[in-house]
């Protein structure tokens, strides 16, 4: 596959990670877009809603720095450590907790952004440069 930009053409792969001290509590993100580094704190919530925060971002991202058109014919392989997260995107679990439900069709929505996106769950010390993210942005509240 050529290069194109930043990303092999064709494929990108993000990996991302969300959460909150206390959960709820102050909540960030960490995630990283073909080898872009991003981290933003998202203010009070819980774990699994930074969890899917961090997903939008992702895909949003990943759209902005690829382009529509580019966008449209692009793999995205989209890594993440949440069980839940990971088995409600790909339809294994149902969503009970209604403050999901939103970041679902959101995150759903943006998927239709690109030519196939796929989530897959990891082990967390294969998510380690997201964590690290998360944890800086949460860091620099307290």
């Amino acid at each position: 596959m050529g290069e194109t930009g930043l990303f092999p053409k064709g494929k990108v792969v993000i990996y991302t990670d969300g959460g909150a001290r206390g959960n709820p509590g102050p909540a960030a993100i960490g995630v990283v877009v073909g080898g872009k580094r991003y981290h933003k704190a998202i203010g009070e919530t819980t774990n699994n809603v930074a969890e899917y925060k961090a997903v939008a971002f992702a895909l949003a991202k990943a759209k902005q720095l690829l382009g529509k058109k580019e966008a449209k014919e692009t793999d995205l392989d989209v890594r993440s450590d949440s069980e839940l997260m990971v088995s409600q995107l790909t339809g294994t679990y149902k969503i009970h907790d209604e403050d999901l439900i939103p970041l679902f069709i959101e995150v759903w929505n943006l998927r239709q952004d690109f030519k196939n996106v796929r989530f897959i769950l990891i082990p967390r010390e294969e998510n380690k440069v997201s964590d690290k993210l998360v944890n800086h942005a949460l860091d620099t509240l307290l």
